[in-house]
């Protein structure tokens, strides 16, 4: 293709309609037509990134391969297409204005009164065009965080009024939007969407493609309506309704002809048609489990499973190539005490222990990983879960009873997890952990080397705290060993109990690099395990 085309996804009505989805599904459609495609989202809140946000805000912070700390729609960006995305794939507002005023104090802009016209726009539409000109992707899908409307967003939907002005042919918008159905008068109402397109039209652009979420069929009439009033013709009206499960959405697309409205509009023909066989040949397996398993996934923000968003799509790519259907049970770690963990926790066939940072929660994990321990429960922990697993082994196997991490008590005498020595001099928080990849070294005939099939891999990271080192011979001696090291610095990776069922605790994240086409081995023989 002689030029990057821009597609630019807009929302309205109300937040959480799956933009991200969307956009990853007609990326997903683009790819299987033969097209290089990557997805950016532009984030209109001041936070420089998600990491310092909360998860009860914001869902879990996902980290990419060059450690970039993004919105979790990413996660979906790369689940989608098999595809990395990187530090310029998540932008934020704060950002933004960071780089503005950075630019300001170095007096790049020689005097002039620095302005939200053109100033900020011009760096967003730098940022936006910065994927298509540094790595020459066919196309370049960017989705507008929040609502059309919403103050905060306005710079946003102006440049991009600017860049299709600017980019010609080279451009489009799709909006999406909501149909409500009343259930007093039995119908959809396409209010709220022409309501949405008009505050759209106020700003200056012009939806090429409608996008319109609903629970039930739309008729050829209200199709027609909506094209009437929104300036779109007919054939740009996508009916995008429920589904069981969000990779149905890329079929339901296809079905709709999103991908060719979208090739229409631009004048590009393909010569290739998407097939997408891998992709339904995963739906097919995901549909028909032979059995079903009861995984407890153990964390302190169970309340929002976005919290744990990446996590809960690893177990259901792992499910699918079991062949089982796998129920979490959202278990709230501040809940299991001393008297209650064993009832809350029995009739589980595995036990995973989620992330997360500082002491609240912080006992109820570490019964959960008593628990999975004394019964010969598949086992998993996740990177403070995995260092929770070394705490309750240290107390209760190896009788170090003051065993802690200096996270939660700095003035352990058994600080059996410590604070990384490059951390220790770290005063800001936001984007100074330990993060992205990093290789790891594994060991034979153990469950990390068996899932991986390799000697060494590369994981992502997020964290502060390690393994204490000096205390690693002492382990060892009392069963449990460390399978997985750094081979740059000895950092302990992963550690078993080799005379249990399956017990595994990583670092790492490894549900940031589960896809569709990929699953991650490590979940995938987690939930192997739970079958025999």
């Amino acid at each position: 293709m002689a030029h990057t085309k821009y597609i630019f996804v807009t929302g309205g009505v109300t937040s959480s309609l799956g933009k991200g989805i969307i956009s990853a599904s007609l990326a997903k459609l683009l790819q299987a037509r033969g097209f290089s495609v990557t997805i950016q989202k532009l984030d209109p809140y001041i936070n420089i990134d998600p990491g310092t946000l909360n998860p009860y805000e914001h869902g879990e912070c996902y980290v990419t391969e060059d450690g970039a700390e993004t919105d979790l729609d990413l996660g979906h960006y790369e689940r989608f297409l098999n595809k990395f995305t990187s530090q310029s794939n998540n932008v934020t507002t704060g950002r933004i204005y960071q780089s503005v005023i950075n630019k300001e104090r170095r007096g790049d802009f020689l005097g002039k009164t620095v302005q939200i016209i053109p100033h900020i726009t011009d760096e967003i539409k730098r940022r936006i065009k910065l994927l298509g000109t540094k790595n020459r992707f066919d196309f370049v899908i960017t989705e507008i965080g929040g609502t059309v409307g919403d103050i905060e967003s306005l710079p946003y939907i102006e440049s991009v009024r600017q860049l299709k002005w600017e980019l010609g042919k080279d451009a489009l918008n799709i909006h999406l939007t909501l149909v409500p159905y009343l259930n007093a008068s039995g119908e959809l109402k396409t209010k709220p969407t022409q309501h949405s397109v008009k505050m759209l039209l106020e700003t200056g652009v012009q939806p090429d493609i409608l996008v319109l979420r609903t629970e039930h069929p739309l008729t050829k009439d209200i199709r027609k309506k909506v094209a009437l009033f929104c300036n779109v013709d007919i054939n740009s009206v996508i009916e995008s309704i429920d589904v069981s499960t969000i990779y149905e959405v890329p079929i339901l697309m296809k079905k709709e002809k999103l991908d060719e409205t979208v090739l229409l509009k631009l004048g590009l023909q393909s010569k290739l048609q998407p097939e997408l066989k891998a992709w339904k040949d995963f739906l097919k397996r995901l549909s028909n489990p032979i059995r079903t398993v009861r995984i407890g996934l153990v964390g302190k923000y169970v309340e929002l499973a976005d919290a744990y968003k990446s996590i809960i799509e690893s177990f259901v790519h792992a499910g699918a190539v079991n062949r089982v259907k796998v129920e979490l049970e959202l278990v709230h770690s501040e809940k299991l005490t001393m008297d209650n963990y064993v009832d809350e926790l029995k009739g589980l066939d595995g036990i995973l222990i989620a992330p997360g940072f500082g002491p609240r929660g912080i006992e109820g994990k570490i019964y959960a990983a008593k628990f999975a321990r004394e019964n010969n429960i598949p086992f998993l922990g996740i990177c403070l879960g995995m260092q929770c697993a070394v705490i309750e082994f240290a107390r209760n196997v190896m009788n170090l009873q003051d065993a802690n991490s200096t996270e939660m008590k700095r003035t352990s005498s058994v600080p059996v997890i410590d604070i990384m020595e490059e951390q220790k001099k770290v005063t800001d928080k936001g984007g100074t952990m330990r993060l992205g990849a990093y290789p790891c070294r594994l060991k034979k005939k153990t469950n990390a080397h068996e899932a991986y099939q390799r000697n060494t891999i590369q994981e992502r990271h997020r964290h502060r705290y390690e393994f204490n080192n000096n205390y690693l011979e002492d382990f060892e001696k009392a069963g449990m060993i460390a399978t997985g090291i750094n081979p740059e610095t000895g950092l302990v990776e992963i550690v078993e109990i080799p005379k249990h069922k399956w017990f595994v605790g990583v670092q790492f994240h490894p549900e940031y690099k589960s896809t569709v086409l990929n699953p991650h081995p490590i979940f995938v023989n987690f939930v192997k395990a739970t079958l025999s």
